[in-house]
């Protein structure tokens, strides 16, 4: 069967999302996949998993707001929050639009921060739920703030013109992966970087590591209520997988830890064939055939 690709924008709470649904042709009602990506991405590197397990699922993905292509103008120039709710907000928002009642997730970092916090919002709204590279940090003002300050240089410095180095993207990515994705990957990943909203971007390191979120994931994490996969890159940079093991053990009635070796943060692009048999043993897609 064929594979096809819808895309659009959407709009939310105000602002226009970016949407991409990913269907196999053909009339047979499936359950709804939403992915969700992780901080300065954009949906476009949740493509091939999505296209992966199209025969099983109908597929959502969307750019979150400040990120990729959902960048369009405040029309009444409301005041705008990067709190981590606020973006499960704007995901209760996009399945009431799309009249979805009750669907499966599957998010990356930030992204999986957020359906964290959504899953204690509105778990009548999930069947289950993957949380890819995520865990719970342990405060630390000094690190955090060093952590803020190196971010804000990183966001701030930002020129279209790094595309043009020879190697850029390899070494933008270097600390990302344990493993080599596949070149027009990486680039598409700087791209992005460079394309995010200033304030999201700089506003979304504040909120995600910060003492508020160090207090309310975890708790979010004991909350969770419906089936979770929890899995970590052995190798994680970004995310360390002691701290996704942590989190799991917050709540090992709900949640299921997996820990991908030899995969950095990005272990759907950098082994593919693990993350794929991964999520099929936990969605037991065999039942769903």
């Amino acid at each position: 069967m064929n594979i096809g690709t819808e895309t659009g924008f959407i709009k939310i709470r105000e602002f226009e999302h970016y949407y991409e649904w990913i269907k196999q042709g053909d009339n047979n009602p499936k359950p709804v996949m939403v992915f969700i990506h992780g901080w300065g991405g954009s949906c476009r590197y949740w493509r091939t998993t999505a296209r992966a397990i199209a025969p099983y699922f109908d597929c959502l993905l969307y750019d979150m707001r400040g990120f990729g292509q959902s960048q369009g103008e405040n029309p009444h120039n409301n005041p705008q929050s990067y709190e981590l709710e606020e973006y499960a907000q704007d995901l209760l928002a996009l399945l009431e639009a799309f009249n979805l009642e009750k669907v499966y997730l599957n998010s990356h970092s930030l992204g999986a921060s957020i359906v964290t916090l959504f899953l204690s919002m509105a778990p009548e709204k999930v069947e289950k739920a993957i949380l890819t590279c995520n865990g719970i940090f342990t405060y630390n003002a000094l690190a955090f703030f060093i952590f803020h300050q190196v971010g804000g240089y990183v966001v701030k410095f930002r020129f279209n013109w790094f595309l043009k180095f020879p190697l850029a993207e390899k070494f933008f990515m270097a600390r990302f992966l344990h493993r080599p994705i596949a070149k027009e990957m990486s680039i598409a990943f700087l791209e992005d970087f460079l394309m995010a909203d200033y304030q999201a971007a700089l506003n979304t390191i504040y909120t995600s590591v910060s003492k508020k979120s160090v207090e309310t994931i975890p708790l979010a994490y004991k909350n969770i209520s419906v089936p979770t996969l929890l899995i970590s890159g052995e190798k994680d940079q970004i995310i360390p997988a002691n701290m996704g093991k942590a989190a799991a053990l917050l709540n090992p009635e709900n949640i299921k830890y997996y820990s991908i070796k030899a995969t950095g943060h990005f272990p759907m692009l950098e082994d593919s064939v693990t993350y794929l048999k991964v999520m099929e043993d936990f969605l037991e897609l065999n039942k769903l055939s």
